[in-house]
């Protein structure tokens, strides 16, 4: 009986590890890299509001920085355009994608790394996004940023 029970949660742990791996397929893949490569041109073009395309429009949305979570579209937007309030703050972005990974068909997480280049100082730091899918359309529903300024 115990040697049934040690297969089952073997099994259960083995299937979990190989679903959890899932790679995105390369339509959902390419969609969502588009929205993310719009969003760092907007940003490089100074507009906040083409940037926010890319989040679900919702009270339930999150964005989690050094700040704490922010919940909500709307909140999550005043944040950017409080702590963004011009063009040399807002620098140029580049971002690097690092990694994605299906989570189920309409859920994606992507890990990547951005880099924000202003004369006021660069910043960079590693981001987890959670998108997903509304119809045919990818956006971001969670958003965890962690940045550090390097001071040259």
């Amino acid at each position: 009986m115990q040697y049934r029970k040690l297969v089952v949660y073997i099994s259960i742990i083995y299937s979990g590890l190989l679903l959890g791996q899932n790679r995105v397929s390369a339509s959902d893949s390419l969609a969502i890299t588009k929205v993310l490569y719009a969003q760092q041109e907007a940003w490089n073009l100074g507009d906040i509001d083409a940037f926010m395309e890319g989040y679900w429009k919702s009270d339930q949305l999150v964005f989690s920085g050094a700040a704490g979570p922010t919940y909500g579209w709307k909140a999550t937007r005043d944040r950017y355009i409080n702590n963004y309030p011009d063009q040399p703050t807002m620098g140029k972005l580049r971002f690097t994608l690092l990694n994605l990974q299906q989570q189920s068909p309409t859920i994606v997480q992507l890990i990547g790394k951005f880099e924000l280049f202003r004369e006021m100082g660069d910043a960079s730091g590693y981001f987890t996004l959670i998108w997903r899918k509304f119809g045919d359309r990818w956006l971001i529903v969670s958003d965890h940023t962690s940045a550090s300024v390097n001071h040259d």
